[in-house]
Order: structure tokens, then sequence, then C-alpha cells
């Protein structure tokens, strides 16, 4: 199973110089990707402008959104020029993740329809196909992506439309953070949904975990996920007391994610700090 690092673009004080060291270090480090997650009603740094400042201090690690909203961001075209930029600029080391998103402020901040954002994002999954593969009426707009075809895409989200799309369109499903046991039960849908889509190749199965190592672990975990899932008011303590804060319980998570089918684990940060990517290294080798 890979294990890779988020970037801590949405922990709230982080520095540009930090989020590049972060990047540094996790590449040096030897994680498989380096993602990033989306929020627009948030203090948190731009994915995909993050993504490209990474891309130009590492040279080995993937990179990827983890995932991206992309039924919020208007033009098709526009995306595929963004998204393929970032792919030439890291010379094709780009995985986009895509999800509709469930925070209704989101799409009222960017002037779009929330009821439409599946629909939006069936049609936006299209138009990034046909700009990469030089056709329709956005068929001029570049640069190419380093891949024929485009960068691999994968779909979030838990509910059966999510993972129908993601059997439609991608190569793979991603999920939020959860116990392993309970993803065990959501690879098994994502895979039913696989089969009933005819696929015959197997989906890579993805998920992310929050992890916050160190002394002040705990007390970092608590902020940090008290405060960004404070629109789900109770369930925000149950994403905070799912943090991973200890490196023996690290071990015992990324062990439980493997025996659940788990292709890649994204351990999201709590803190800022680029001694996170040290101490998870440690932990994991």
């Amino acid at each position: 199973m890979d294990v890779s690092m988020g970037l801590p673009t949405t922990v709230p004080g982080v520095s540009g110089a930090a989020l590049l060291e972060f990047a540094r270090r996790a590449d040096r480090a030897g994680f498989t990707g380096l993602c990033a997650v989306d929020r627009l009603v948030h203090e948190g740094y731009e994915p995909l402008a993050s993504l490209a400042a990474a891309a130009a201090v590492t040279t080995r690690i993937r990179l990827a959104s983890t995932v991206l909203l992309g039924a919020y961001r208007g033009s098709g075209a526009v995306l595929a020029k963004q998204l393929a930029t970032v792919d030439r600029l890291s010379d094709g080391r780009l995985v986009v993740g895509l999800a509709v998103g469930d925070r209704e402020d989101d799409f009222l901040a960017a002037g779009v329809p929330f009821r439409e954002r599946g629909r939006r994002m069936d049609s936006l999954v299209r138009e990034l196909r046909a700009v990469w593969a030089g056709e329709g009426p956005a068929a001029a707009v570049g640069p190419r992506p380093v891949r024929p075809g485009g960068p691999p895409l994968l779909f979030g989200g838990h509910s059966p439309a999510a993972m129908r799309r993601a059997a439609r369109y991608g190569s793979g499903w991603i999920s939020g953070g959860s116990s392993g046991s309970a993803y065990r039960e959501l690879v098994g849908r994502a895979r039913e949904a696989w089969a009933r889509a005819g696929r015959t190749d197997p989906p890579r199965v993805v998920s992310l975990c929050y992890v916050s190592l160190g002394p002040d672990g705990r007390r970092h975990a608590e902020e940090y996920l008290h405060s960004y899932y404070a629109y789900i008011r109770a369930k925000a303590r149950q994403a905070a007391s799912r943090a991973v804060t200890d490196e023996g319980r690290l071990r015992e998570v990324l062990a439980e994610y493997a025996d659940a089918g788990c292709d890649e684990v994204v351990l999201f940060p709590c803190s800022a700090d680029p001694a996170q990517v040290d101490l998870v290294a440690g932990a994991v080798r």
C-alpha cells in the first residue's frame, strides 16, 4: 500500500515557506504523493496554485488534488488548461481527484447553484477530456498534458451517485477520513459500482486520514479539526477523535487500511510544522 502526505494548505497560519518545506521533505522522505484539499470559503491556499509551487521544489513525488471541487469552478476549458499546466510543470506527476462537495457556502460564494453540482461535474469531466484530446469547440486550448488523455482521474464521495461517477469516468475512488473497518464496506460498494458499470480493470481505492504526531499532537488535532469541521457541529468532535496522534497507532491504522484493500492512504497533517513530515516518515518506515 502506498503512503502519501497532505500539504497543510488549510491549517491556520501556514506560511508559503512552510508549505514549500513540507513539499521538499515529503519528496526526500519517499512518500508516494503530495496532496491538497479544496475549500473556497476558508482561509486556506488554493490547491492548484499550491501544487504548482510544490512541483517547482520537488522532482519525484506524485502531486494530487484530493479532492478538487470542480463543479464550482466554471469553465471546463479554463480548468483543463490549469490542470494541464500543473501536469506539464511537474513532468506528468499530476493526479486529479474530483468531488461534487457538500458545503453550500462554497457554491454560493462562487455564484454556482448548489443543487446543480452533480450535473455540472459530469459535464465538466466530459469537457476536460475533450480539451485534453484536442476535440470539440475548445480543441485549440493548450498545453496538452504529458500523458495522452490527460492525468488519471479519481472521484470522491460515499454516495451511490459518487461511486457510479467514479466507475463511469475514473481510474479509481477516494474516501474521506474514516476508520479501517468502515472503509472495508466502502471499498466493497465502490467495487460493486465498478462491476455494474462493466469495468474489468480494478479501481484504485484511496483514503484520507488525519495525523498529528509529537508532544502537542492531540492539541493540534483538536484545534484544527474542530475549526475546519465546525459546519458539521457535533460530528467535528468525531473527526477530531479519529485523528492519529501516536506512532504505534499510526502503524496499526495503516495495517487496517491495507487489510481492507486500500491502495493508498493520504496522511493529512493537523499542524503546519514541516517536522510533521519527518515524524510521520519515521513512524511508517
